[in-house]
């Protein structure tokens, strides 16, 4: 299983960014899949998670009506939209995948893509 998380960069405050990752697994449909990020100097932390249906989301209280998590089984594709982006949003964003399920938890995620950079600048 390999994931590739695409579409960071560099924005002002309060403009919009959406990621994808990409996972390449035969049974795509099965997994969970997870978005965190990790800002320099801080330890990764979760930002949103979506069930393998699709019909279960979660979100972390910071990112909370900013963010939307969707997928699209039929792409192998999980998405993050992010809206009206904050400086304290900067920081590599990972995407991970699991195919027991979601959770807000790192460990509970079996597989990793590299990171994407996202700098908001004020």
């Amino acid at each position: 299983v390999q994931l590739q998380a695409s579409g960071g960069g560099l924005v002002q405050a309060g403009d919009s960014l959406r990621l994808s990752c990409t996972i390449s697994a035969r049974d795509f449909r099965t997994y969970a899949v997870g978005w965190f990020r990790q800002a320099p100097g801080k330890d990764r932390e979760f930002v949103a998670a979506i069930s393998y249906s699709g019909g279960s989301t979660t979100y972390d209280d910071s990112v909370k009506g900013r963010f939307t998590i969707s997928r699209y089984n039929a792409e192998n594709t999980v998405t993050l939209q992010m809206n009206s982006l904050k400086p304290e949003d900067t920081a590599v964003y990972y995407c991970s995948a699991d195919p027991t399920g979601w959770a807000e938890s790192e460990y509970k995620y079996e597989y990793w893509g590299r990171g994407t950079e996202v700098t908001v600048s004020s």
